[in-house]
């Protein structure tokens, strides 16, 4: 699954434990996330698209 969260994490000046604790996950899940070693569930999804206000597709384009 290809993913744009860095970016969007980024472009908001957020460091991935800040996002973390945004959505209720661990530095480590935001990590594995975008070095897509980690598919989020589908409520985290949900979380991170509104957190950044856009569709989960936005986010999360599959391969």
């Amino acid at each position: 699954m290809q993913t744009d969260l860095t970016a969007r994490r980024e472009d908001e000046v957020l460091s991935q434990g800040e996002l973390a604790e945004v959505v209720d996950v661990t530095r480590q899940t935001i990590n594995a996330i975008e070095r897509n070693r980690y598919d989020p569930s589908l409520e985290l999804a949900f979380a991170l698209a509104h957190h950044f206000d856009c569709n989960i597709e936005d986010i999360f384009e599959p391969e």
